[in-house]
């Protein structure tokens, strides 16, 4: 069998290394330029250094995004920059101007070149044409379906990306122009206010509308992408939390080593999706895979988004002979609540909070209500630096 990759998001060094741990193969991020991403916190060289050092150490690659629409002005040490990137150590770079890629060849740099899926590439002939200029990867567009994968990969058989989770563009493969209209701030450059996903009332009427797309999620897909030939499977979200990225990366990452290992079933994919579904605030669907979707298939009618508050706390350190755990709270709880954890090495389990809480001073206390207080309390199975609580929410014995 291929190759297979998970490809998580990561806007910061904290959510790199929570990506990494829970099971991504690779990590995609920004730097603080010519990034998508202009309003996330992004990586400077420095950071980007430690991000290769670290991943490295454990076997997995670093891709970093270099994938606006560039101006005249914008040329202004990009050469510089593309050097220290190959000298950072990044696996590859991902683009979508020729310009970056004229020069990613002129300065013969060691990191491989991805084409961006803001590139829109749809046909056999353009992924050939980027392959033959030295691409090894090319990221298709979002709007692709398993008809247009299966064709791209029998005809040029180089590697394909594809995003399976996250929020979608109301432009094709997001090359909208909303936000410049609406706001002044080039989305095409980093600066999208996400206008798509303002609620419009055009005549005061109860009739409102909004242009977002439902979130892609691919679960009930991902044994059919493999077999059509896809090699990495993208999660969206470098500006989502670091719950979001661990609780996505994670079922991905079992997703697919039990498609691989030939053990799913119906059973888990339900129970996968429930995850997921509860994880995020907005609707999903599979989007262009199948076929082309309408009104009521790609977008909310609505604006039904909900707060989450299943994330409680991280683990920042257990300790065996005791068994104590010392974690950050994220979100209220007290003794009697029931809880799972669940971690890289950790599947879901189930635990009941203690009567005795301690705050970081091991003053006893009757809740744990104020975000980021450390917490400490007993508990009875084995845990790792970077474990997550959450609220219980689903019993894979329920689906059985």
């Amino acid at each position: 069998m291929q190759k297979l990759e998970l490809l998580a998001p990561s806007g910061n060094l904290e959510r790199l290394k929570i990506a990494c741990l829970y099971g991504a193969d690779a990590i995609y991020i920004g730097g603080q330029d010519y990034s998508l991403r202009a309003n996330a916190l992004n990586f400077s060289l420095d950071d980007i250094k430690e991000a290769c050092d670290f991943a490295h150490s454990i076997n997995k690659k670093v891709y970093v995004t270099v994938n606006i629409v560039f101006h005249n002005k914008d040329l202004n040490g990009l050469s510089d920059y593309l050097k220290h990137l190959d000298d950072c150590g990044v696996d590859a770079i991902i683009v979508s101007d020729v310009v970056v890629m004229n020069l990613w060849k002129k300065l013969n740099l060691k990191m491989e070149l991805h084409i961006s899926t803001q590139a829109s590439s749809l046909n056999h002939e353009v992924v050939k044409f980027y392959k033959d200029f030295g691409a090894t990867r090319v990221v298709l567009a979002r709007e692709a379906s398993a008809k247009d994968i299966k064709r791209i990969k029998d005809e040029t058989g180089v590697e394909l990306e594809c995003f399976v989770h996250g929020a979608m563009c109301t432009s094709v493969s997001g090359r909208c122009v909303l936000s410049n209209y609406a706001t002044n701030r080039d989305s095409n450059r980093g600066g999208c206010a996400q206008v798509c996903r303002f609620v419009f009332n055009p005549d005061n009427s109860e009739h409102i509308f909004s242009m977002t797309p439902k979130d892609l999620n691919m679960v009930s897909n991902i044994k059919r992408m493999i077999e059509i030939g896809v090699n990495s499977f993208k999660v969206e979200g470098r500006m989502r939390s670091v719950y979001y990225i661990a609780t996505v990366i994670y079922v991905y990452r079992h997703l697919i080593d039990m498609i691989v290992n030939d053990s799913i079933n119906d059973a888990y994919t339900n129970y996968y999706l429930d995850i997921l579904n509860r994880c995020a605030n907005r609707d999903s669907t599979a989007q262009f895979f199948d076929r082309l979707p309408g009104k009521e298939e790609q977008y909310f009618l609505g604006r039904d988004e909900i707060s989450n508050k299943d994330f409680l706390g991280i683990v920042d350190s257990y300790d065996e002979d005791t068994n104590m755990v010392v974690m950050e709270q994220r979100n209220y709880f007290k003794p009697g609540d029931i809880v799972e954890f669940f971690g890289p090495g950790l599947d879901a389990v189930t635990f009941t909070i203690p009567d005795e809480l301690y705050n970081e001073k091991d003053e006893l206390i009757d809740v744990a209500n104020h975000p980021k207080m450390i917490v400490k309390f007993k508990c009875n199975i084995k845990l790792s630096q970077y474990d997550m609580m959450r609220v219980k929410m689903f019993d894979i014995s329920d689906y059985i």
